[in-house]
């Protein structure tokens, strides 16, 4: 299914893409894109699986919220602004609050109060749109590579998974 196909079942609202990660990212459906699997074209989705799976929870409860903020003094841990002044870097903006993983969620981080500290919304941001450079081949190799074996075989099938008809080609060269 492509994009426009999306948006005129969505009843032509501008915000089904978003609502595309959502159910993703929150609900568990399995929605594959160009990014994992080869085939596809930017703009197209394949939902590989119509029963979800079980995704992260998001919600943070109160309690665990106002125990950590209380627990950073309601300060930044970052770059130690505070709640309600003017924030350092932008005298314009007042501080706003936070919650953010030291471990984050996709690494196997927890909801727990030991994996949460208090971040104003300047530096959260920043720490969320980390934009890190493409690895090259060399260097993902030798990370596989360091890899333990069970991790190295679910890159394994990821791969397999991501170009089906590459591979076949590559294991037809390899029985020859």
């Amino acid at each position: 299914m492509d994009s426009d196909e999306l948006r005129e079942v969505a009843g032509g609202i501008t915000e089904w893409a978003r609502r595309v990660r959502e159910l993703r990212n929150e609900e568990g459906y399995r929605i594959l894109t160009h990014n994992d699997r080869n085939e596809l074209k930017a703009g197209q989705y394949l939902l590989e699986d119509p029963k979800p799976i079980p995704a992260f929870e998001r919600a943070i409860s109160k309690e665990t919220r106002a125990y950590v903020l209380d627990r950073n003094g309601f300060t930044c841990q970052m770059c130690g602004a505070v709640a309600g002044e003017p924030h350092p870097y932008d005298p314009a903006r007042k501080t706003r609050l936070h919650l953010g993983h030291i471990i984050d969620k996709s690494q196997g981080g927890t909801d727990d109060p030991s994996n949460l500290r208090a971040l104003c919304s300047v530096c959260n941001e920043g720490a969320s749109n980390l934009t890190l450079d493409r690895p090259t081949s060399q260097k993902l190799l030798i990370q596989v590579r360091r890899a333990r074996g069970i991790d190295q075989e679910e890159v394994l099938k990821w791969l397999l998974n991501k170009y089906p008809k590459r591979a076949k080609e590559i294991l037809g060269e390899i029985e020859d």
